[in-house]
């Protein structure tokens, strides 16, 4: 039938143009963007899958920044603990030079002034051991928290060492000498002790840090796993997307040109009064 009015053929072409042109402007977005899901529109199940990740991603990256700060703060604390380890081992030296029993007045005094230095030099580094505000070595905190899991719930602890002169690792006091022949032989025993409890609380304080270490590297590892599965629900595959861009131009043209076929139909219709 040719009508005027009604024109079906026009009407068909304008639709499959109009289907061909929403289709374009999904992959010219695709191709802009990076992403063949980049918005709920395009993919609301996949768009939320995607969302979900990306927070456990954005949660993990404080995760990390939690055990990295964890990991420096029991390093700072093992320093401390080993430079201690090291002026124990120096007053031991002191202590028994000064227990013989042939040393003159003028050499004990010597070896009392140096051990003095050393025994406050203890305190001065138990005193600076902080990182970020947290010493574990002062006997200030209980112990360290780093979180381990993107939602908060789960944390590793590592536990502080008091290494403070007086305490019950380092039991030498903040007035221990060996001024006296009878002081450095009491005290070669009391720093004996002392480099024992310091060495098991450096071996403990270890065992701390490597636990933030081997827990930030699986972090690490984690959001790499997590990203590549993000990429591969929302990225675009640039080769497909260029393939489709060139069908869909012509498959456009060929619409345009279909459609304008379709409009001059009706103008046949002029023929039949000539």
């Amino acid at each position: 039938m040719l009508s005027i009015n009604t024109n079906v053929g026009a009407m068909a072409a304008l639709q499959s143009l109009n289907q061909t042109q929403q289709q374009l402007m999904q992959v010219q977005s695709a191709i802009n963007s990076g992403l063949k899901v980049a918005n709920a529109k395009d993919n609301g199940a996949v768009y939320a899958i995607a969302q979900n990740m990306r927070g456990n991603v954005a949660g993990y990256a404080a995760v990390s920044d939690s055990l990295n700060r964890g990991v420096s703060t029991v390093d700072v604390a093992i320093s401390a603990g080993q430079s201690i380890s090291d002026l124990l081992n120096e007053l031991k030296g002191k202590a028994l030079a000064a227990a013989d029993t042939s040393l003159d007045t003028a050499s004990r005094n010597a070896l009392n002034a140096d051990f003095t230095a050393l025994r406050d030099q203890i305190t001065t580094i138990v005193q600076n051991a902080s990182f970020n505000g947290t010493n574990l070595v002062d006997g200030s905190s209980a112990n360290f928290q780093a979180l381990a899991s993107a939602d908060g719930t789960k944390k590793i602890t590592a536990t502080s060492e008091n290494l403070a002169l007086s305490g019950a690792i380092v039991t030498m006091n903040s007035t221990s000498s060996i001024s006296t022949q009878s002081k450095a032989s009491t005290m070669v025993s009391t720093i004996n002790s002392s480099i024992q409890n310091v060495n098991a609380a450096l071996a403990k304080l270890a065992s701390g840090s490597k636990k933030f270490s081997i827990q930030a590297t699986f972090v690490s590892k984690l959001v790499d796993t997590l990203n590549a599965g993000i990429g591969n629900l929302v990225d675009a595959d640039m080769a497909v997307e260029s393939a489709k861009l060139q069908s869909l131009q012509v498959k456009q043209q060929l619409g345009v040109q279909a459609l304008s076929i379709a409009n001059s139909a009706p103008s046949i219709t002029l023929s039949l009064f000539r």
